[in-house]
């Protein structure tokens, strides 16, 4: 619209070059009606241009706005998920603690029990000429020794009676315990590598048992802990796999997602 009254106006002013000096009053009175036309449309234009500009900035602080908004309430909510993974982990270890002991409490009355039987049945009456011979501790009391021997700083002494143990009671169900416990006594030793070699062999002889899982991700913190991350992703992946509802599975998860 702006453009047509220019041209309006050229053509008028081209048609007064063309008559000379013969422009009348109403001509230039013509002119300035043109031109006052012409100021207002452009003024009412950028009045325009100027609410246009006014409406897309308040839009754009909206969204700002929104958008801070967001951001705050995902920090917030990142903030709390890491603080509610740290509180489930720290009473996964609490529940952890507290079976092991009640299950070092329950290995421990087997050993009684055992001994006991081991002690009627020394009693009982033998054949004459029978020689008698120093009875082998059964398994549960072979392990309460062994664990007695980690307890007081002594791996070697331990996982001999651990060897006795799975060489002589092969059948016995802490048999995977047992060698579990020899891992233990190796890297109570600082001797990593042994160690995970016995833990692998828990996992492969074992898979059902519940010192699997446990094993799996002990040679995971392992790998971690000499640099080796990309090794120890896999197994935990194999514990999220094989075992999601172990305690460790639950541990697997925290450290993958943490990559």
């Amino acid at each position: 619209m702006i453009r047509g009254g220019a041209r309006s106006v050229a053509v008028w002013l081209a048609a007064v070059a063309l008559q000379g000096c013969f422009a009348t009053r109403q001509d230039v009175q013509l002119l300035q009606d043109e031109l006052r036309v012409l100021r207002a449309t452009v003024s009412a234009s950028d009045s325009a241009r100027a609410q246009d500009a006014r409406v897309l900035q308040a839009a754009v602080r909206r969204t700002d706005d929104t958008l801070r908004a967001v951001s705050t309430r995902v920090a917030r909510l990142q903030a709390n998920m890491n603080e509610g993974f740290q509180i489930v982990g720290r009473e996964m270890l609490a529940v952890q603690e507290l079976t092991g002991q009640s299950q070092r409490r329950l290995q421990e009355l087997r050993a009684t029990l055992e001994n006991r039987n081991d002690g009627a049945a020394g009693t009982a009456p033998s054949n004459p000429g029978a020689s008698a011979g120093p009875a082998l501790p059964g398994p549960n009391s072979l392990f309460e020794l062994a664990r007695e021997q980690l307890d007081r700083g002594s791996p070697a002494n331990a996982r001999s009676a651990l060897d006795t143990l799975i060489v002589r009671y092969p059948t016995a169900d802490v048999v995977p315990t047992a060698q579990f416990f020899v891992a233990e006594a190796y890297a109570q030793e600082g001797n990593t590598a042994a160690a995970d070699s016995v833990y692998s062999l828990v996992v492969s002889r074992h898979p059902r048992s519940d010192r699997a899982p446990t094993a799996l991700y002990k040679l995971a913190q392992s790998r971690r802990a000499a640099g080796q991350a990309a090794a120890a992703r896999p197994l935990l992946e194999r514990i999220v796999r094989d075992y999601p509802r172990s305690d460790e599975a639950a541990l697997a998860r925290d450290l993958l997602r943490s990559r």
